[in-house]
């Protein structure tokens, strides 16, 4: 399977979103507010790059490790790999599961090492008022990434509390949930490739909708 991507300008604050949705830090006492965390560690990420994009964008490979390092401390990646393969996780092999999430987080890797130098930002704000948790395994956050011609895009967080410790999950990009995105391209390629696993996995590669994004839902 081959899969176009067009990074064009809000392919790259998807990535950007992405980046920042994947290497947060979570590791804080788990009564830290989620909307607390979100705020400490955009910011803290963020502090990271500012004044180095031009050092990351010709050094990619330690813009990509830095992610890398971000990733691995957090993301639960079975949890994650089992959501985008949907209806297809159960009937994989262990062995076709662990490959995808390993395809899954590279590509992960690569793309959003690209967004991070790729999207200009003039703010990121994490917004005061949040809406109240319906869940207490699950949360929330809303915050506004506002580019330098003023255009301002919504972002939803969604985060699930694990072993104690709230991981994000999910986001959503001016109305795109890029996790059901993803998953929907798992689908597609399934019944593309007629549901070989390892064809699928071979040729997987995330696209987001440049038309979507511009457009939101």
């Amino acid at each position: 399977m081959e899969t176009l991507i067009m990074i064009r300008y809000p392919l790259a604050l998807a990535t950007l979103l992405l980046s920042l949705l994947f290497s947060l830090t979570v590791q804080a006492a788990p009564e830290r507010s989620p909307d607390e965390l979100i705020r400490h560690s955009v910011e803290t990420l963020t502090g990271q790059i500012e004044g180095r994009r031009d050092h990351f964008a010709n050094n990619m490979d330690e813009l990509e490790a830095l992610v890398d390092d971000s990733l691995d401390e957090i993301a639960d990646f079975r949890y994650i790999g089992a959501s985008v393969m949907g209806r297809y996780f159960a009937n994989a092999t262990p062995q076709q599961r662990s490959r995808f999430v390993e395809t899954f987080r590279q590509t992960l890797i690569d793309t959003y090492a690209k967004g991070l130098v790729t999207f200009d930002y003039r703010e990121l704000r994490v917004l005061d008022a949040q809406r109240a948790q319906r869940h207490e395994d699950q949360a929330s956050v809303d915050m506004e990434v506002v580019a330098e011609d003023g255009t301002v895009y919504p972002v939803s967080y969604s985060l699930r509390l694990s072993g104690g410790e709230w991981r994000v999950v999910n986001v959503i990009v001016n109305g795109i949930n890029l996790g059901l995105t993803f998953r929907n391209q798992f689908d597609q390629a399934m019944r593309d490739n007629a549901r070989d696993y390892d064809a699928v996995i071979d040729g997987w590669s995330p696209e987001v909708g440049v038309e979507e994004l511009e457009q939101g839902a």
